[in-house]
């Protein structure tokens, strides 16, 4: 018998109980009454917003409304933008060919950003490509876990590996999401992690560098942060909702 690799993961302390709670929060979500009618305009504005806080994590932080209006030409924020907008037609690609799929979001988060030859193509330390094939092997199937857990790890693994040039980590963050979208847990992509992450920086700043000393602590400091922003980004879904029924 195979074991899966995270599955000890769900047994660190507390981290099984985060993992139902989260979800258990998504699936109330995502029964909200907006998404029966008005799902296409719930999901645009998840969209703009989790690339609004993508980019802002990545130290392009501006205005909601003036990204809105087409004002904003900084590259992260496009690039952000432009990745968003690309997840729904990328998660049916991301569990078959997973290192082709985060080339893709490379040339589309980096654009304008690092030089032409650079985009879509990994660093060539030979560490860094040893573990993004790991990871590549779980996302295609290697793990049974909980898309919650299989999401964080390849976030927090994207974020400690950066195997690409410039706004690697707007890379990682997509990456967390269409783990959740090609799982089914979040089908439509309506729940914007990174508008958790942004609400928690120091937070995530913090789990994201303990998660990388590889040690169980550090992991399960990584996993209650994910999970965490999961709910704050459950809350925020149904905020939209809730604004789009009252025509704000």
């Amino acid at each position: 018998m195979t074991t899966d690799p995270l599955a000890p993961l769900l047994e660190l302390a507390d981290i099984a109980a985060a993992v139902e709670a989260a979800r258990d929060q998504v699936d109330q979500a995502l029964r909200h009454r907006a998404l029966r009618r008005n799902g296409g305009q719930v999901a645009a504005e998840v969209g703009l917003r989790s690339a609004i806080a993508s980019a802002a994590l990545e130290g392009a932080a501006y205005e909601r409304e003036a990204v809105r209006a087409g004002t904003v030409t900084d590259p992260v924020v496009q690039g952000a933008l432009r990745v968003a907008g690309a997840l729904p037609g990328l998660s049916d690609l991301w569990p078959k060919a997973p290192r082709q799929a985060l080339a893709r979001l490379h040339v589309l988060a980096a654009r304008d950003v690092v030089p032409a030859a650079e985009l879509g193509r990994p660093v060539t330390d030979p560490l860094v490509a040893a573990r993004l094939e790991t990871l590549a092997g779980l996302v295609a199937g290697g793990s049974a876990t909980s898309p919650l857990v299989l999401a964080a790890v390849v976030h927090g693994e994207l974020l400690a590996l950066r195997p690409f040039a410039g706004p690697s980590a707007v890379v990682a963050r997509a990456a967390a999401r269409l783990t959740l979208l090609s799982s089914g847990l979040d089908p439509r992509g309506l729940v914007g992690v990174d508008i958790g992450h942004l609400e928690r920086q120091p937070e995530y700043v913090g789990a994201a560098r303990a998660f990388a000393t590889g040690t169980p602590d550090g992991i399960r400091s990584w996993l209650r942060h994910y999970t965490a922003a999961v709910e704050v980004a459950a809350a925020q879904l149904v905020e939209i909702g809730d604004e789009v029924l009252a025509g704000v």
